[in-house]
């Protein structure tokens, strides 16, 4: 498709403005999926969670803070990702999203209109904006954020628009985004604690090497044995966090799939199909000069290929 070109609008409009919609009286659900990541979440959380309590330890003795406190107030901080300011806050400089001007919030609005009237859902809730790229995507975040890719609302034709948005309303609705934003939230003192000890990391190597070789080994057998002992003592449930990221990826994309189907069965899986055979084209012709991904990166990726996303499709076209 020509870029350059204007998009057609050649969306059949069943609920044009003015017309009466019936809002569905439960606006979100929970699949499985939903649940299966936030188990995966748990680890990040309880470390997380050790994290606070430590501190909150700390500022007791230090300070006098009660010990509840800390975490009290982490916990309750959960909120705050779905809070419309604090929202518009994540996705300006975390997301990287702007809002739409008047002319691009012109053709977004009747489309979204259209998209939620199918779903019965009140499009009202929800926020969209728009990521300045070139790539062909969008996304679904937090409580109320839809973005789309400024190409994708330059670009494609209006029925496909449609369907890249009836695809980002199955996260909302089946609770794909606020359940990854919420995993997301909780391990915000892990991961500031993993990226510290990483920073320590040149001066960790910087010290073993003026080490001595008998000083290395001692190192070296404590660390397997004190590894054993606490592989031994908890029936190897260590083992498990290795398989953590590739067992979270697989649930992600069994959400994007779940999504897709929830695009077609609001009568846009032939425009969506359409959409995926574009960035299966663009794919093809990239990978062409492009080293391809390994089997441990495909295991990692948290979007299904096209191919499989075209497959899955077909029992609704």
């Amino acid at each position: 498709m020509d870029d350059t070109s204007a998009p057609s609008d050649d969306l059949e409009y069943r609920n044009p403005p003015g017309t009466r919609v019936t809002y569905r009286a439960r606006q979100r659900r929970t699949d499985h999926t939903v649940w299966l990541g936030l188990v995966l979440h748990l680890p990040a959380f309880l470390l997380s969670f050790g994290l606070v309590l430590a501190t909150a330890l700390m500022l007791e003795a230090w300070l006098g803070v009660p010990v509840w406190l800390p975490p009290a107030v982490w916990a309750a901080s959960g909120a705050l990702a779905f809070h419309r300011p604090t929202e518009g806050l994540l996705a300006r400089h975390l997301l990287h999203l702007q809002r739409p001007l008047p002319a691009e919030l012109s053709t977004l609005a009747p489309v979204w209109r259209e998209v939620t009237a199918r779903a019965g859902v009140d499009g009202s809730r929800y926020e969209l904006w728009v990521e300045d790229s070139d790539g062909l995507n969008a996304l679904a975040a937090a409580g109320h954020i839809v973005a789309v890719t400024r190409r994708a609302l330059e670009a494609l034709p209006t029925s496909r628009l449609a369907a890249v948005l009836a695809h980002e309303l199955g996260h909302h609705t089946s609770g794909h985004s606020w359940s990854g934003m919420l995993g997301w939230w909780y391990s915000i003192p892990g991961r500031i604690a993993l990226r510290g000890l990483a920073r320590l990391k040149p001066r960790l190597i910087r010290t073993t090497r003026g080490a001595s070789a008998t000083a290395l080994g001692l190192l070296v057998i404590s660390t397997g044995y004190l590894a054993f002992t606490t592989l031994k003592a908890t029936y190897g449930l260590p083992l498990v966090l290795i398989a953590l990221p590739y067992l979270a990826a697989a649930v992600a994309r069994r959400a994007e799939l779940r999504a897709d189907a929830h695009a077609a069965r609001l009568g846009f899986g032939q425009p969506l199909a359409l959409v995926l055979h574009e960035l299966l084209a663009e794919q093809s012709t990239a990978s062409a000069s492009a080293e391809q991904p390994g089997f441990g990166t495909r295991l990692l990726s948290r979007h299904p290929d096209h191919r499989t996303r075209l497959h899955q499709l077909q029992r609704y076209l």
